[in-house]
C-alpha cells in the first residue's frame, strides 16, 4: 500500500515531504473540459483552500460553457496560457491518455503540482519520467484513482487494515454497461483501472496477469476484457469489464478468512454489506483420509459509510497534500504499478491469454533531505 497523507477512516501510515503550497488558495487550473472536466472544475470550485482560476480546452463551445457557469475563470485554448499564469498553483488533467504524458510533463516544467485523470499514462516508461520530474521538482504528482477516496472502498480498507476481513482471498468484480466506446483505447485501459486501483490497495502485487479481449466494433480497441491476477499467495482477482452490455453493473464480491463483501456501487444506500461466513475443514475422526467441510452462515450487515462524493474527498486530498507538503494516497508510483499491471494484461491479450509476469514496481525516495 502506497504511503501518503491522512483521510478519513484510512490510516494511511508515513508521508513523504514534498512541498508546501502559498498560504494564498490554491490556484487550480484545469486542462480539458470534456466528459470528466466538469466534475473536476464543479468539485475544485467547492472547496476550501482552493479556486479554479483557468479553464483550456480545444473546442470553444466547452470554453463558452465555463465561462456562462464561472465567469470569473480565465477561459483559453492554448495549454501554454494557462501554464503560463502566475495564479495557477497547480494542474488538473482531464484529456485523453496519449495526451497524459506531454501535458503533465509541461505542467511539471512549469513547476505546477499536478492531478492527471486515470490511468497516469499511456505507458510505464512515460509513468516513471513522471514520477521522476514531480520528485526532482518537488511538486506533488497524483493520479485520478477516484474509487478509493469513495465512502465504500475507504471503509473496505479501513477493515481490512483492522483485521475484521481477515486475510484476503479472492477480488472478483464485474464493471460492465452500455458506453462509452472510445476509438483510442480499449475497455481495459478504462474500466479496468478503477478496480486494478483498489486491488493495489488491498492486495499484494500480482505476479502475474492472465487477460483476453474481443472487439465488436470495427476500428475500435477492445469492448469486452476478462483479466485474471495470480499472486504469489493463494490469492487470486479477476476482473470482468465490458462496454456492450445490455445492463449497468458494478458489483464486487471480496472472499476473505473471515468475513465476505459484497459491493454493489449502485446500490443508493447499502453499497457494502458484510456476511460473517465461510467454510473450514477437518478430519472425519471415524476416517483418518476423510475431510468434513463445516460452513459457518452468520449475520449480514450494512456498515454505515461516508455520503461524501469521491471526488471531492480527492480534491480535498489533493489540496491539503500540497499545502501540507506530503505525497498523496494516489501518487505517481499508485499510477505506475496500475500502468504496469495493464501493460502485462495488453500484452497476455494479444498473445491469446498467456500468462505474462508483472515487474516489480521499484518506488523512488521522494524525501526531502
Amino acid at each position: 500500500m502506497n504511503p501518503g497523507g491522512k483521510l478519513p477512516q484510512v490510516d494511511l501510515g508515513e508521508t513523504r515531504v514534498i512541498a508546501i503550497a502559498p498560504r494564498r488558495g490554491l490556484g487550480i487550473g484545469v486542462i480539458g473540459y470534456g466528459y470528466w472536466g466538469p466534475n473536476l472544475v464543479r468539485n475544485f470550485s467547492d472547496i476550501p483552500g482552493a479556486n479554479v482560476v483557468a479553464v483550456a480546452d480545444l473546442d470553444l463551445r466547452r470554453l463558452a460553457q465555463v465561462k456562462q457557469r464561472y465567469p470569473d475563470v480565465f477561459i483559453t485554448d492554448d495549454v501554454d496560457a494557462l501554464l503560463a499564469r502566475a495564479d495557477v498553483d497547480a494542474v488538473v488533467v482531464a484529456t485523453p491518455i496519449s495526451t497524459h504524458f506531454d501535458l503533465g510533463m509541461s505542467a511539471l516544467s512549469a513547476d505546477k503540482h499536478v492531478l492527471i485523470e486515470k490511468p497516469i499514462a499511456a505507458t510505464a516508461d512515460e509513468a516513471r519520467l513522471l514520477i521522476a520530474e514531480a520528485a526532482r521538482r518537488r511538486r506533488v504528482l497524483m493520479v485520478d484513482h477516484t474509487f478509493l477516496y469513495t465512502g465504500a472502498v475507504r471503509r473496505i480498507l479501513e477493515m481490512d487494515r483492522s483485521g475484521v476481513l481477515g486475510r484476503i482471498h479472492y477480488y472478483d468484480s464485474v464493471r460492465v454497461n452500455l458506453g462509452l466506446i472510445q476509438s483510442d483505447v480499449s475497455v481495459l485501459w478504462d474500466l479496468a483501472v478503477h478496480d486494478l486501483s483498489i486491488v493495489d490497495a488491498l492486495m499484494p502485487r500480482p505476479v502475474g496477469v492472465m487477460a483476453y479481449g474481443m472487439s465488436h466494433v470495427p476500428g475500435h480497441p477492445e469492448n469486452i476484457a476478462y483479466v485474471t491476477l495470480l499472486f504469489s499467495g493463494n490469492q487470486i482477482a479477476h476482473l470482468h469489464v465490458n462496454w456492450l452490455a445490455p445492463v449497468k453493473v458494478r458489483r464486487t464480491l471480496i472472499g476473505c478468512q473471515d468475513k465476505m463483501v459484497v459491493y454493489d456501487d449502485l446500490e443508493p444506500s447499502e453499497k457494502i454489506k458484510i456476511y460473517d461466513c465461510g467454510a473450514s475443514l477437518s478430519m472425519d475422526p471415524g476416517s483418518r483420509e476423510r475431510l468434513l467441510v463445516s460452513y459457518r452462515n452468520g449475520d449480514m450487515w450494512a456498515p454505515r459509510l461516508d455520503g461524501t462524493e469521491g471526488l471531492r474527498t480527492e480534491a480535498l486530498h489533493f489540496v491539503d497534500c500540497i499545502t501540507r507538503g506530503q505525497s498523496p494516497l494516489t501518487d505517481g508510483h499508485a499510477g505506475l504499478r496500475v500502468v504496469e499491471v495493464l501493460e502485462a494484461a495488453s500484452q497476455s491479450m494479444r498473445e491469446g491469454g498467456r500468462m505474462i509476469e508483472v515487474p516489480r514496481a521499484e518506488e523512488a525516495d521522494l524525501r526531502v533531505v
